[in-house]
């Protein structure tokens, strides 16, 4: 399993644009093929800063969700809305103190 945190960094104007289209593929996303789960977080002290925490079964599922319809329908709406390039990374897991 993989996990993949991407941070994503909105302009204000459009925060709320990028929530509300989130809030219509959640789902889509969480329930692809492969994702084990996802969660969205927003950072306290500067909102527009946004990420997405998933786990993945490995890497060949993570790439089938970046080739699918879905990704590329989701991608292309949202990346004029950035105000900073996104970042990227796909971790192994060493420890998991949460269970």
């Amino acid at each position: 399993m993989i996990t993949r945190i991407v941070k994503l960094e909105f302009q204000e104007d459009r925060l709320q644009a990028f929530l509300d289209h989130f809030e219509e593929v959640k789902w889509s996303v969480a329930s692809f093929p492969g994702c084990k789960g996802m969660k969205l977080m927003q950072d306290i002290k500067n909102p527009c800063v946004i990420m997405t925490y998933s786990h993945w079964e490995n890497e060949e599922a993570l790439e089938n969700y970046r080739l699918s319809p879905l990704f590329q329908s989701i991608w292309p709406t949202i990346k004029p809305w950035f105000s900073a390039k996104p970042e990227a990374w796909s971790l192994s897991e060493y420890f998991d103190g949460f269970q």
